[in-house]
């Protein structure tokens, strides 16, 4: 399973969505908080306590992906991950 955690309005959040709807990739979307280089608002406190105990910093886009047991941050890179194992 595939886990999103991101922000509506962030472009990289957007960049990783639109990647994962081009692969037809069924994900699960967390919304913790709003976008921000030094972190936005805090909208739903567990998934923020999620995303920062499970990746270790505060910081979106963040893809989890629990088939693989891999946690990557950076819509960059996600991309790469995305398209690597599910292209």
């Amino acid at each position: 399973m595939l886990e999103l955690y991101q922000a509506e309005s962030c472009p990289y959040s957007e960049e990783v969505r639109n990647k994962l709807t081009e692969l037809g990739a069924s994900y699960v979307v967390h919304n913790p908080r709003l976008p921000g280089d030094e972190g936005g608002d805090v909208l739903n406190e567990q998934t923020h306590d999620e995303l920062t105990a499970i990746g270790g910093e505060d910081t979106i886009p963040f893809l989890l992906d629990r088939e693989r047991e891999e946690a990557v941050y950076d819509a960059e890179d996600i991309v790469d991950h995305l398209e690597e194992h599910y292209g």
